[in-house]
């Protein structure tokens, strides 16, 4: 029966975010020679209305411990599924996220990325592709928004808590600001890659803020520490010691 219910959210909850995920889309792209102001309205709507849904259809919670000041600083995130990754413009106003170059390949939604201001990361693309990347990062802290990094790359299941893929070092030592890490739940209610998801609670945990110029290993480390916050403590120890050996 538990099942069953979860099912049947589930089908109601995709209906509704793909015919929002829909009118936004189209709306971005229409508006993206028209003004940038309107896609980034349209993408914050999509956001929004993904954790109505989330809250009204699926049944899920959404509790942040501590403040995001939507200032210009990196934010690093757990990464345990989509969820995080769409409420970023729900979250900060428009944020800059660093997203995998191969999306912006994609007809249509890849224009509306980079009209967005979405930073593109191309980890096989060498030293240009890296000061493009920094380029496009320091732009937008010029503009005074915030920075959005998954530093372990890929979406983690709840409860692992591999190292930091090695571009955070560079990143956080070449753009020379503070970092927020959050830590976030969410594949407990929102499995990655399941199509039933089922209600609970998501939470966010921020962290202290990390300041900028600190030794690599001690950045790396208090970061890793603080997005895997909410993980238990003993997966947590397991993860380290096989780090390590």
């Amino acid at each position: 029966m538990r099942y069953t219910i979860a099912l049947i959210r589930s089908i109601l909850f995709w209906i509704l975010f793909f015919i929002m995920s829909s009118i936004s889309s189209i709306g971005a792209v229409i508006s993206l020679p028209v003004s940038h102001h309107a896609t980034i309205f349209f993408v914050r709507i999509w956001a929004l209305f993904h954790r109505l849904i989330c809250r009204f259809v699926l049944g899920q919670m959404i509790v942040v411990e501590g403040a995001m000041p939507d200032i210009p600083v990196l934010y690093v995130f757990k990464h345990e599924g989509a969820f995080e990754t769409i409420e970023q413009p729900g979250l900060f106003k428009h944020p800059a996220v660093f997203a995998k170059e191969q999306l912006f390949s994609i007809p249509v939604w890849g224009q509306a990325a980079r009209f967005y201001g979405l930073v593109p990361v191309d980890r096989d693309g060498g030293g240009k592709a890296m000061r493009a990347m920094l380029n496009a990062a320091k732009a937008a802290l010029a503009k005074g928004r915030p920075l959005v990094l998954f530093a372990e790359g890929t979406r983690i299941p709840h409860g692992m808590a591999p190292p930091l893929r090695s571009g955070f070092a560079g990143i956080y030592r070449l753009l020379g600001v503070p970092v927020i890490p959050v830590a976030v739940n969410s594949g407990i209610a929102y499995p990655p890659r399941r199509w039933v998801k089922w209600p609970g609670t998501i939470t966010y945990r921020i962290a202290e803020t990390i300041p900028a110029g600190l030794p690599r290993e001690e950045a790396e480390d208090r970061v890793w520490r603080a997005i895997n916050a909410l993980n238990p403590p003993e997966a947590l120890l397991a993860s380290k010691a096989a780090s390590e050996t």
